[in-house]
C-alpha cells in the first residue's frame, strides 16, 4: 500500500513455488521441444518476438487482437451469475476491472496484489456487510488509504424473463461517515432493495456454502452438524425445503407442548379422581348431616311465625279489653255530673282570687325596687365621704414625710460643712499605674505565647485540613471507581439490547452453570493506562467486545440453548475458553520492544478476568501485539517488517503483516488502519488496583489525622493553662483598677462637697414649699365635706317616703293573701265531700289507660312480629319458602322451640368436622374433574391434529430432503473416490427436527473405516479436502448462480490439491477427468482474462495465460480449434465459481469454459498497462528456464 514501506519483491528467478522443482526434469523436456499451438501441432516462433522488458512491439498487436476476438466464447452466463466487477479506490485498487466467465473461474496472484478484494467488492457490492467477511469491522476500512470515497459496480446477468438487459448495480461507499448508497441501473435505491434483487436470483453471500471468503474458512470448518444441514438446504433446497423444515421444528415443539399438557392433565385427573374415591362415604355422611343442620337453620330462622299468631291473638284480646273499659268510664261521667258542678264553681272564684293577690304582690315587689334604690344612693354618698376621710389622712401622713425630709436635709448639712472643714486624704496615681503596667506586660506575653500555640493549631488545622480533603477525594474516587461498573453496563445495553439481556440473566443465574460465566469485556475489562485507550479499543471488533466467556463445553452448549431457545435472543457472541494466558507468551521480551519504538505489549495495558483476557489473546492476539504512543518511523517499520512482530498499534495508526512463507522473507503485505477514538472504555469499570490504593491512602492519611488531633488537644491544654494565668493576671488589674478607683473617688467626692451642700440646701427649700401646698390641699377637701353632708341629709328624707308607701302596699296584699286562703279552704271542702267520687272516677280513667297501654304493646309486638314474618317471605330461597309453607298453622312457639332442640338433639349424635370444607372441595374436585375430562378430549384432539400436522409436513420433506442428500452423497463419494478415498454424506435424524443434521463419513486409508469429518480423527489437509469436495457436490445441485471459495488450497499438501484441482475442473466444466489437457505434452486448453490496477496507477489488462509455461490466449478454447463452444452443447455447465488462489502448482489440468484471472498489481504496473505484453513475459521466462535448464 502507499501508505506504508513495501519491501523489495523478489526476483522473477525465484518466483517458482517450491512444489514446481519436483518437475523440474519434465519442464526443461518441455522446454527444448517446438511449441506447439492450440490444436496439438508445432509451430514455429512468432516473426515479431517480444523485447526484452516484455512489451510487444505495435505491429503485432493488430494480429493480436484479431486472435483475441476469433476465439470469443459463445457460451452465456447463467442468469443472477457475475459479468463484471468494476472498482474504483477500492482497498488496494484504483481502479480495476474483472470480466469473469461463466464457469470456473481462476483468480491467482501473489498476497497483497488483491485476489481477496475481488472477493470483498461481491460481498459489498451486492449489498451485504463486512461482517460476512471475517475482516473489517466498519465497511469504511475498504475505502483505500488516502482516499475519501470508494466504488464499486458489479453487473448480473439478467433473467429474459424478468429483464431485458443486465442488471448494474453500483455502490458508493464514504469514508467519513461510515455509510454506503445504492443505485441499480443508474437509479437511487438502499441495501433492501439490492439484496432482495439478489434474492430473486438465489444470491445467498451470507452462506458459507456459497460463499466462503478466506476468513470465513475456519468458522465453515467450525460449523456445528445442525448448521451444515441449513446451510446445505438453502445452497441447494428451494425455499419450501427451509420453509418445511422450520415449519416441522415448529410443529414439533407445538406437539411436545401439547403431550406434556396431555400427560399433566392426565395425571391430574388420575389423582383427583383417587382422592373422590377415597371421600365418597365421607360426603355422603356429611351432607346428611347439612341437611340437618340446613332444617336447623330453617327452624330457626321460622321462629317469627308462631310468635307473630301469638302476639296477633293478644293484640285481638286487648283491643277489646281497651273498647269495654272506655265505655264504662263514660257511663260514670255522666253519674257523678251535678255533684261536680259546685265543685268547679269554687274552683273558678278561687282561681280569680289567686289572680287578684298575684297583682298586689307585684305592686309591693315594686315599692321595695324604689326604696332599695335610694338606700343604694345613701350608701353612695357614705362611700364618697369615707373616700374625703382617706384624702385627707394622705395629706397629714405626707405632711409628716415633708418634715421628716426636711429635717434629714439639715441633718446633711450640717455633715457637709464639717467635712469641708477636715483635710483630704494622700493618692499616689503613679504607684498604681506601674503595679498595672507589669501586670498588664505579663498578660500581654501569656498572650503572644498563646498566639503562638493557636498559630501551631491553625498550621497543623491546615495540614489536618489538607489531609480530610484528601480523604475525601479518595473515597470519592473510590464511590466513582464503584460506579463506574453501571455505566458500563449501559454502554453495553446501548451496543446490544439482546448481549445486555443475556450478562443480566447470567448475573442472576451463575450457580446453574458449572464454573463461572464471564461476561462482554466491555463490563469485565479495563484499560489501565488511559493514555491507550484508543489504541486498545482499535485493536478489538465490536463482536469481540460483546464477546460472552464460557470455561467449559458443557456451560457453552447449554447458555446457547438457553439465550437462542428459552430467551429467543439473536445477536450472542459467545466462545468457549479453557486456556489460560500462560498459553498465549509474548514473541519477544518485553525489555527488547525499545528498538522497535514500542513501550509494551497490549496485554499490558488491559486488565480482566483471566479468561477473558485467554480469549481476546486467542482472537485478538493482546499477548504479540505491541503498543506504541509515537509513529513508527521508517527505520522502525523496517526492523518491524524483518522482526516478529506482525501487529502493532501506534498513536495513529494500526499495523499488520502479512507473510506467506512460501514465496520466501521478503513476501510481506501491510495493512494499515487508522486508530479510531474510544468508546467502550473511556470511562473504565473499576480497578481493584487502584481501588486497594485509595483504601490505603484513606488509612494512611486516617492515622496522620488522628497524630495531628493528638498534636491540637496538647496545644489546647497549653492554651487553657496560660488563659488561666492571664485571667488571674486580669483580676489582679482589675482589683489594682477598682482600689485606684475608689480612692480617686474618694478625692473627687472631697472636691465636689460645696456643690452638694448647695443642692441639699435647695432640696431644703424645696420641701418646706411643699409642706405649704399640703396645707392649702387639706381646706379644699373640708369644703367638699361639708357637700357631701348635705346630699345626705336629703337622700334619708326620701328614702322614708318610699318606707311608709312600701308598709301600705304591704297591708293590701295582706288582705288579698287572707281572701286567697278562705277560697282554698273552701274548695278543700268541696273536694274533699267528693273524694269518693273523684277516687272512683281515676280508677276508670286508670283501667282505661292501662288497658290502652296494653292495646298499643299488644299492637306494636304483633307489628314486629310481622315485620320479621314478611322479611322471611322475601328471601330469594325457594327451599325456605316451602320450608315456611309447610310449617304447621295452629304450632305454638314453645311446641316450635321443641322441634328445634330435637333436630339440635338429633345433630349433636353425629360427627362434627369441617363438613362444609370437605364439601366444598369434594365439590370442587368434581368440577374440576369434569372439566379435566372435557379438556383432555380436546388436547387429545389437538395431539392428534399436531401429530397429522408433523406426518403430512415430514412426508413431503424428509424424502425430498433424504433424495437431495443422496445426490450430495453420491457426488461426494464419487469426488473421494478419484483421490483414490471415500466418502459419504447422510442425515441424522433424531426425535427433534431441530436436531437433525448432515453426516459427513470419510476415508482417507484402505485399513481404515469410514469415520466422521471432525478435528479429532482428520488432519487440516485431510478436512480442506473434505470441504472442498463437499462444497463441489453442490454444484450440480446449486441454485445459487455463482460460487466463491477464498484459498481453500491452503492446506493441503500438492497432491491432493492437483487431484482436487482435477476434480473442481471436471466438475465446474462439466467434463471428465479424460479430457483434461496433459500439460506435460505441451496440450494447454483454457482462458485468461484479468485487468487490475493499484497504488494509483491504471492495472494491466491483459488476454492470456501462462499454464507451466505455455501461452493460451483469451477466450474459451476448444478441441478443434474454431473458438466455438456452445453453451449447451455439454462442455460447460453447472454455475460460475471463483477459485481464489495465490499458487499453482505445476501439470495442473484444464478446460474449455475455464478463465484464469491473474492480478498483476504493484507499484512497477506501467501506467499504459492494457500495452503490456504478457504472452511475450512468459515466453522470456521459459527461454530463461530452459537456459537454466541446459546449464
Amino acid at each position: 500500500m502507499p501508505s506504508v514501506v513495501m519491501p523489495q519483491r523478489r526476483s522473477r528467478e525465484t518466483s517458482f513455488s517450491d512444489e514446481e522443482e519436483e518437475s523440474s526434469a519434465i519442464a526443461s523436456a518441455a522446454a527444448k521441444r517446438a511449441r506447439l499451438n492450440l490444436n496439438g501441432d508445432a509451430v514455429s516462433s512468432p516473426s515479431n518476438p517480444p523485447m526484452r522488458n516484455g512489451y510487444r512491439s505495435n505491429s503485432d498487436e493488430a494480429s493480436y487482437q484479431e486472435t483475441l476476438s476469433r476465439r470469443r466464447t459463445k457460451a452465456k452466463h447463467q442468469p443472477g451469475s457475475i459479468v463484471r466487477v468494476k472498482l474504483a479506490n477500492f482497498v488496494t485498487y484504483t481502479a480495476v476491472e474483472f470480466l469473469p466467465g461463466p464457469s470456473l473461474n481462476m483468480v491467482i496472484g501473489p498476497n497483497g496484489t488483491g485476489k481477496s478484494t475481488l472477493v470483498c467488492a461481491i460481498c459489498l457490492g451486492l449489498g451485504w456487510g463486512p461482517q460476512h467477511l471475517g475482516r473489517a469491522k466498519d465497511i469504511s476500512e475498504f475505502v483505500k488509504h488516502g482516499e475519501q470515497e470508494a466504488d464499486i459496480e458489479i453487473e448480473l446477468a439478467a433473467d429474459p424473463k424478468r429483464h431485458q438487459r443486465n442488471p448494474v448495480i453500483k455502490c458508493n461507499i464514504k469514508r467519513e461517515n461510515n455509510k454506503s448508497t445504492f443505485s441499480i441501473d443508474g437509479r437511487p435505491s438502499n441495501k433492501k432493495t439490492v439484496i432482495e434483487l439478489c434474492r430473486s436470483f438465489t444470491i445467498q453471500i451470507d452462506n458459507l456454502c456459497q460463499f466462503l471468503p478466506q476468513d470465513k474458512v475456519v468458522e465453515f470448518a467450525a460449523m456445528t452438524p445442525v448448521e451444515l444441514l441449513r446451510s446445505t438446504q438453502r445452497a441447494v433446497a428451494p425455499q419450501e425445503m427451509l420453509d418445511m423444515h422450520e415449519e416441522l421444528k415448529e410443529h414439533r415443539r407445538k406437539q411436545k407442548a401439547v403431550q406434556e399438557r396431555v400427560q399433566g392433565d392426565q395425571d391430574a385427573l388420575e389423582n383427583l379422581e383417587s382422592r373422590q374415591r377415597a371421600q365418597a362415604d365421607d360426603v355422603q355422611r356429611m351432607r346428611e348431616r347439612e341437611v340437618i343442620k340446613k332444617r336447623v337453620g330453617f327452624l330457626e330462622m321460622s321462629r317469627p311465625f308462631p310468635l307473630y299468631r301469638e302476639a296477633q291473638r293478644a293484640y285481638i284480646e286487648a283491643k277489646k279489653t281497651r273498647r269495654q273499659a272506655a265505655e264504662e268510664f263514660a257511663d260514670l261521667e255522666r253519674e257523678v255530673e251535678p255533684s261536680l258542678r259546685a265543685l268547679n264553681d269554687k274552683k273558678t272564684y278561687q282561681q280569680q282570687v289567686e289572680a287578684a293577690t298575684n297583682g298586689r304582690r307585684k305592686i309591693v315587689q315594686d315599692a321595695e325596687k324604689a326604696a332599695d334604690g335610694i338606700d343604694r344612693k345613701l350608701k353612695s354618698l357614705h362611700e364618697r365621704k369615707g373616700e374625703l376621710d382617706a384624702e385627707v389622712e394622705v395629706e397629714k401622713n405626707g405632711g409628716k414625710d415633708n418634715r421628716k425630709e426636711a429635717m434629714r436635709l439639715e441633718q446633711n448639712i450640717v455633715r457637709l460643712k464639717k467635712q469641708i472643714e477636715e483635710q483630704p486624704p494622700d493618692l499616689d496615681i503613679s504607684g498604681y499605674n506601674e503595679r498595672i503596667r507589669e501586670k498588664q506586660r505579663a498578660t500581654e506575653d501569656a498572650s503572644q505565647k498563646v498566639t503562638e500555640l493557636k498559630s501551631r493549631q491553625a498550621d497543623i488545622g491546615h495540614r489536618g485540613r489538607d489531609k480530610g480533603q484528601r480523604v475525601q477525594q479518595a473515597r470519592q474516587d473510590l464511590a466513582d471507581l464503584e460506579s463506574q461498573a453501571g455505566k458500563q453496563e449501559s454502554k453495553l445495553k446501548n451496543a446490544s439490547t439482546d448481549t445486555f439481556k443475556a450478562w443480566q440473566w447470567i448475573k442472576q443465574n451463575q450457580n446453574e452453570f458449572e464454573k463461572q460465566i464471564f461476561g462482554p469485556p466491555i463490563v469485565e475489562c479495563s484499560v489501565t493506562d488511559l493514555r491507550y485507550v484508543d489504541q486498545i479499543e482499535t485493536l478489538c471488533q465490536r463482536s469481540q467486545l460483546l464477546t460472552i466467556t464460557c470455561q467449559t463445553k458443557n456451560d457453552f452448549k447449554k447458555l446457547s440453548n438457553i439465550l437462542h431457545d428459552r430467551l429467543h435472543l439473536a445477536e450472542i457472541n459467545m466462545q468457549h475458553m479453557e486456556g489460560t494466558l500462560g498459553n498465549f507468551p509474548p514473541p519477544i521480551p518485553r525489555d527488547q520492544l525499545d528498538r522497535y519504538g514500542l513501550t509494551g505489549w497490549a496485554l499490558d495495558y488491559i486488565s480482566g478476568p483471566e479468561p477473558v483476557m485467554a480469549m481476546l489473546c486467542a482472537n485478538v492476539r493482546l499477548n504479540s501485539t505491541g503498543v506504541g504512543d509515537r509513529d513508527t518511523t521508517p527505520e522502525q517499520f523496517e526492523l518491524l517488517q524483518d522482526g516478529p512482530i506482525e501487529n502493532w498499534v501506534t498513536r495513529r495508526s494500526s499495523y499488520k503483516i502479512a507473510r506467506r512463507r512460501e514465496y520466501g522473507p521478503s513476501a510481506t503485505s501491510t495493512n494499515v488502519r487508522d486508530v479510531r477514538k474510544a468508546q467502550v472504555w473511556t470511562n473504565q469499570p473499576v480497578d481493584m488496583r487502584a481501588k486497594r490504593d485509595l483504601q490505603e491512602n484513606i488509612e494512611g492519611w486516617q492515622s496522620e489525622l488522628a497524630e495531628y488531633k493528638k498534636e491540637i488537644d496538647q496545644a489546647q491544654a497549653e492554651i487553657e493553662q496560660i488563659r488561666t494565668e492571664v485571667r488571674e493576671s486580669q483580676e489582679e488589674i482589675k482589683s489594682l483598677h477598682t482600689e485606684k478607683a475608689a480612692k480617686q473617688k474618694a478625692m473627687t467626692e472631697i472636691r465636689a462637697l460645696p456643690t452638694r451642700l448647695a443642692q441639699q440646701e435647695q432640696k431644703l427649700a424645696a420641701a418646706q414649699q411643699s409642706m405649704a401646698d399640703m396645707r392649702q390641699r387639706l381646706h379644699a377637701i373640708a369644703n367638699k365635706q361639708d357637700e357631701l353632708i348635705h346630699e345626705r341629709a336629703e337622700a334619708a328624707m326620701d328614702y322614708a317616703t318610699a318606707i311608709e308607701t312600701l308598709q301600705s302596699h304591704h297591708a293590701d296584699l295582706y288582705e288579698a293573701e287572707i281572701m286567697r286562703i278562705e277560697a282554698n279552704s273552701d274548695l278543700a271542702t268541696l273536694i274533699e265531700k267528693n273524694t269518693s267520687v273523684q277516687n272512683l272516677l281515676a280508677e276508670k280513667r286508670g283501667e282505661v289507660e292501662r288497658a290502652a297501654q296494653e292495646h298499643l304493646r299488644y299492637q306494636v309486638a304483633a307489628k314486629a312480629m310481622l315485620a320479621n314474618v314478611q322479611a322471611l317471605l322475601r328471601v330469594p330461597d325457594e327451599e325456605l319458602q316451602e320450608f315456611i309453607h309447610e310449617l304447621p298453622a295452629e304450632q305454638s312457639s314453645e311446641e316450635h322451640e321443641a322441634e328445634i332442640e330435637s333436630e339440635k338433639a338429633r345433630l349433636e349424635l353425629m360427627h362434627e368436622g369441617n363438613d362444609r370444607g370437605v364439601i366444598r372441595d369434594f365439590e370442587n374436585r368434581e368440577q374440576r374433574i369434569r372439566k379435566l375430562r372435557e379438556g383432555l378430549e380436546a388436547l387429545k384432539e389437538e395431539l392428534e391434529s399436531a401429530e397429522e400436522r408433523v406426518r403430512g409436513v415430514r412426508e413431503r420433506w424428509e424424502p425430498e430432503l433424504d433424495r437431495l442428500v443422496g445426490l450430495i452423497s453420491r457426488s461426494f463419494g464419487e469426488n473421494m473416490k478419484e483421490i483414490g478415498c471415500a466418502g459419504e454424506v447422510g442425515v441424522a435424524k433424531d426425535e427433534e427436527f431441530e436436531d437433525w443434521s448432515i453426516r459427513i463419513l470419510v476415508k482417507f486409508r484402505e485399513s481404515e473405516p469410514l469415520t466422521p469429518l471432525d478435528s479429532h480423527r482428520q488432519s487440516g489437509g485431510e478436512r480442506a479436502v473434505s470441504t472442498i469436495f463437499y462444497l463441489m457436490s453442490l454444484q450440480s445441485l446449486t441454485r445459487s448462480p455463482f460460487r466463491v471459495v477464498d484459498e481453500i488450497n491452503q492446506g493441503m499438501d500438492p497432491r491432493n490439491e492437483r487431484l482436487v484441482h482435477r476434480r473442481m475442473v471436471g466438475l465446474a466444466c462439466d467434463i471428465s477427468s479424460s479430457i483434461s489437457t496433459n500439460h506435460r505434452n505441451g496440450n494447454a486448453n483454457g482462458t485468461a482474462n484479468s485487468s487490475a490496477n493499484a497504488n494509483g496507477k491504471v492495472n494491466t489488462s491483459f488476454d492470456s495465460v501462462t499454464v507451466n509455461g505455455d501461452v493460451v490466449p483469451n477466450g474459451n478454447v476448444d478441441e478443434d480449434g474454431d473458438g466455438a463452444a456452445e453453451a449447451g452443447d455439454g462442455r460447460v455447465g453447472g454455475s460460475q465459481y471463483f477459485l481464489i488462489t495465490p499458487k499453482l502448482l505445476p501439470s495442473l489440468h484444464y478446460a474449455r469454459g475455464m478463465q484464469v484471472m491473474c492480478i498483476a498489481s504493484g507499484e512497477h504496473v506501467p501506467e499504459k498497462s492494457e500495452k503490456l505484453d504478457f504472452r511475450g513475459a512468459v515466453e522470456l521466462a521459459r527461454g530463461l528456464r530452459s537456459t537454466v535448464a541446459v546449464r
